[in-house]
């Protein structure tokens, strides 16, 4: 891995220097518009004409089958079952509490009040990766919080596999988790049959979540307006801040976890220790030659979105990370807790040599959905509070209004519209 040496750097501004994937969302919508228009005016025709192009197999039908996904959930292997029940129950158990919203009312005056209600959003499209890896833990990630929520309609969309079916585990978690409206659709077109609907076929839904490739990602910025959105999600990528505490073993195999993923995936480590950040170079070389994707695994360690980077301490750590912003952070140093506690940009913090990515992407009960390319500076990742919508409910009586009435009327005239004014004023009228 390159080697980014900041521990002479001045600046507190590291965000230039991070390394990043050149990800051009902007680029990538010259190509999914005619797709998405397509698909809008088309409907099921345009379906088939890009399955056959980007999938290349045309569906019997392109809503699965209730029983189909069933038949998947009774043929999985024990072992793989209970995995996923665990993985359910513990998403469960965290999403529950974050549902614990109650609806306030604020008393403002006697008579006047508003109340602050959580809405869950009526329907929902759950978009599920099934490209390099078929990535059936996002059923878990997605479902589960929508569910939580009270989302009332669910639709999953996953691109077909050679069978023209989405991938048999992603049908049993649809199955396990209650979900029987499943669709294999793919890509940008799935984004566009979930944002404008198809005829016969599919139902219009208010927002649309769940990670994807640039194209996705592309037709999610596209539709977005038209439907709600949870983010448009870049290549993964991991930054791990370690000391000389660390354990190269571990922090190598978390580099390479994440590497795994894309080509374009970002894996970073952030370290004091120069002799640390050897022992990783050297145990990576050791096991990316023995993994099973080592080609992808090496082009994202060798590539432009992934680094080591040195700093003089740790003070200087926690400003690079801050300033990286990782999708994935782990902390693996002698006092992990109190630096995790001075982290205010990342998607997820791990903290620790023994709470891994790994452990987050399946069955810790956290998130996996999570905001990438430095956007964890303002956005969270996906849970149940992104399926709710705020509403204030405003409620006052005569006399409430009345106290405020000169003031509202005087605000009105002062930004030069009368007509507010005097909706407050024939209110006062005897």
């Amino acid at each position: 891995m390159r080697i980014i040496d900041l521990r002479e750097s001045e600046t507190s501004d590291y965000d230039t220097q991070m390394p990043r994937s050149a990800f051009d969302i902007a680029a990538a919508l010259v190509a999914v518009e005619p797709i998405c228009s397509a698909v809008r005016h088309e409907g099921e025709a345009a379906l088939r004409r890009f399955s056959q192009e980007f999938d290349h197999v045309v569906p019997g039908q392109f809503r699965v089958e209730p029983h189909v996904c069933e038949q998947r959930a009774d043929s999985l292997d024990p072992e793989l079952k209970q995995a996923l029940e665990t993985a359910i129950e513990r998403r469960r158990a965290v999403c529950a509490q974050e549902a614990a919203i109650p609806d306030v009312r604020v008393t403002l005056a006697p008579g006047g009040s508003v109340m602050i209600r959580s809405i869950p959003v009526d329907r929902v499209g759950l978009y599920v990766p099934g490209g390099l890896a078929p990535l059936a833990s996002s059923v878990i990630m997605n479902v589960v919080p929508a569910q939580a929520a009270g989302v009332r309609s669910l639709a999953v969309a996953s691109p077909p596999q050679a069978d023209g079916l989405p991938h048999s585990t992603i049908l049993a978690l649809c199955h396990m988790l209650g979900v029987d409206e499943v669709y294999a659709v793919g890509g940008a077109q799935a984004i566009a049959m979930f944002a404008y609907g198809v005829e016969g076929l599919c139902r219009r839904v208010d927002m649309i979540t769940g990670p994807g490739n640039i194209y996705v990602a592309a037709a999610k910025r596209l539709v977005k307006g038209q439907v709600g959105i949870d983010s448009e999600a870049g290549p993964t990528e991991i930054a791990i801040v370690a000391d000389s505490t660390a354990n190269p073993i571990f922090v190598a195999a978390d580099l390479m976890s994440q590497a795994e993923h894309d080509p374009q995936a970002g894996a970073v480590l952030i370290t004091d220790s120069p002799a640390l950040a050897e022992q990783v170079d050297s145990e990576l070389s050791l096991m990316v030659a023995q993994t099973r994707h080592t080609q992808r695994v090496s082009t994202a360690l060798s590539g432009p979105a992934s680094a080591i980077i040195l700093v003089r301490d740790m003070d200087q750590g926690v400003d690079v990370a801050n300033a990286y912003a990782a999708e994935h952070l782990e902390i693996q140093t002698k006092d992990s807790h109190q630096l995790a506690a001075r982290i205010h940009n990342a998607g997820a913090i791990f903290v620790g040599g023994y709470s891994p990515v790994s452990l987050g992407d399946y069955s810790a009960g956290s998130t996996h959905v999570l905001p990438t390319s430095g956007a964890a500076r303002h956005s969270s990742g996906l849970n149940v509070r992104s399926f709710y919508k705020t509403v204030h409910v405003i409620d006052y009586d005569r006399e409430a209004l009345e106290d405020l009435a000169d003031g509202v009327e005087a605000f009105a005239m002062a930004e030069d519209l009368p007509a507010h004014a005097n909706a407050i004023a024939v209110r006062r009228m005897p």
